[in-house]
């Protein structure tokens, strides 16, 4: 087995994995973690699993059980069997006054020669109006179908 990263389980670790499998009620992710990382385990008698065993047991790709041993090493048992809080925090474009403009835009007449607002012209209209640098129509939609508004 020639491995980077081994995995070696404490008493006290695998009896924590364990009841968590006994238990059976967390996330499908938190326990295929749990039972990569019980497999894993070169600490047992038996000796570890090599990836492709536990690929084919568990049906998990060899790079996810890859990872799991990397954060398992590195970082501690929690981190390896708990998701990472998702860093990309992303501001609003429009804000509440902002989004009271956009459906009050919608309800308005369309432009001169247009039936109907779409999507691009109420982003555009948005861009003029200067409520904000720029917007996506996409961003747009988002905002109408999240307030239940149509263009209809």
């Amino acid at each position: 087995m020639n491995k980077k990263y081994i995995v070696r389980l404490t008493a006290e670790e695998k009896q924590q994995l364990e009841q968590l499998l006994n238990q059976g009620k967390a996330a499908a992710r938190k326990l295929t973690h749990a039972r990569i990382l019980l497999k894993a385990n070169c600490s047992q008698q038996q000796g570890a699993w090599t990836d492709s065993s536990i690929h084919q047991a568990l049906d998990v790709s060899l790079s996810t059980i890859a990872r799991v041993r990397q954060t398992f090493v590195e970082q501690g048992l929690d981190a390896a069997l708990n998701a990472k809080p998702s860093s990309q925090m992303r501001l609003r474009k429009l804000d509440g006054v902002a989004e009271a403009h956009l459906i009050a835009c919608c309800c308005s007449q369309p432009p001169p020669g247009r039936k109907e607002w779409t999507l691009r012209l109420l982003a555009d209209e948005m861009v003029k109006l200067d409520y904000v640098d720029s917007i996506s129509h996409e961003t747009i939609r988002q905002v109408l179908k999240k307030t239940k508004s149509s263009l209809g």
